[in-house]
């Protein structure tokens, strides 16, 4: 993602230090984040007056009628999908190169869907504009409001087009408030937040923040280093700008920091260690980037990642390193955690 800051990496290499990007917002009894309001009522009431929504950039998206045509980054459209509001169009992973669905489409009938590109850099502007859309949405990594996966160089064009774009920050706040933003902008495009289906998922999200919390008090010191893999280098990322981290360190998660000097020279994200070097930081606990773009844990030959305590002991955890922002999906995070920590032993 590019960056007005000169110590922040480009897009690109956050993209490939999968590890170093997470999720972020707190629960009210747990977290300081703060929401920056939503907009839109009912579907009902929507359709018969004009729609709005305040995003996370600052800026309103306003439309005559509730937005139907929305094109959305793969992993709004799979929370949006979790909320009951469907998308025509879909761009970032979403197919793997076996043609199945990507981790990151959730449960999304992907056959079903205009694949506007695949791969970072990809956006077809014409097939876009042939679906008329009323709406774009997608995440943020950033503060500087860059929209994920637009790509810089056709942005203007995209926007040209004329549906008004919606951007919601997953970037240094804890993973309850970007959920909490999805669930209002579902809400505004006609999702029903009483809706049982709904209010059990985010019950058991809350149940499994409690879990997590209890984990780590019955279980004291594991300490859980997060990292991504790639074929010449391992991530190790900081928790200062992951949602998911910045959440799991609030509910008391003892996270490996990198050195300070090496996070400074990626602009806080991680710091990158040669094979080599991949012992660095003791640690309990792994977890692990689970994105097609990382290389992921059983494919991994080198002897030094085989010979870390964490992977002998069989303490190796998937890490869902760009949640999908729904309940129903995050929930299983806090519970996957919790677990891992639950039975963890000390190793490192």
């Amino acid at each position: 993602m590019s960056h007005t800051r000169a110590l922040r990496p480009t897009r690109r290499a956050l993209l490939a230090a999968g590890g170093a990007l997470g999720l972020g917002a707190a629960l009210a009894a747990c977290g300081d984040g703060k929401s920056s309001g939503g907009g839109g009522g009912s579907a009902t009431a929507a359709k018969s007056g004009p729609w709005s929504f305040k995003d996370d950039r600052g800026q309103t998206a306003k439309a005559d009628r509730t937005p139907s045509n929305i094109v959305a980054f793969v992993g709004v459209a799979a929370a949006l999908h979790d909320y009951g509001v469907e998308v025509k169009g879909v761009f970032g992973p979403t197919k793997t190169k076996s043609g199945k669905a990507d981790v990151q489409a959730g449960d999304l009938d992907i056959d079903t869907l205009t694949l506007l590109g695949n791969e970072w850099g990809q956006f077809d502007i014409e097939k876009y504009a042939s679906l008329a859309p009323d709406l774009l949405v997608t995440t943020m990594f950033d503060d500087a409001g860059t929209l994920w996966y637009v790509p810089d160089e056709s942005k203007k064009k995209i926007l040209a087009v004329g549906a008004p774009s919606v951007g919601i920050s997953v970037y240094d706040r804890q993973l309850t408030e970007p959920l909490q933003r999805m669930l209002e902008l579902a809400k505004g495009l006609g999702a029903d937040p009483a809706s049982a289906k709904i209010t059990q998922a985010k019950k058991r999200f809350e149940d499994a923040a409690a879990r997590l919390r209890a984990a780590v008090k019955a279980n004291p010191g594991v300490r859980v280093l997060v990292g991504s893999a790639s074929q010449e280098v391992f991530y190790v990322s900081g928790s200062n700008l992951s949602i998911d981290l910045e959440y799991f360190k609030a509910l008391g998660v003892h996270i490996v920091e990198p050195s300070a000097s090496a996070l400074k020279a990626s602009g806080g994200w991680y710091e990158s260690l040669s094979w080599e070097n991949v012992d660095k930081y003791p640690a309990d606990v792994i977890m692990m980037d689970n994105r097609t773009s990382a290389v992921q844990p059983a494919d991994i030959t080198e002897a030094t990642w085989k010979k870390l305590p964490a992977v002998k002991a069989g303490q190796v955890v998937s890490r869902t390193t760009e949640p999908i922002l729904s309940y129903d999906k995050c929930a299983p995070l806090l519970e996957d955690l919790a677990k891992a920590i639950e039975n963890a032993k000390k190793v490192g």
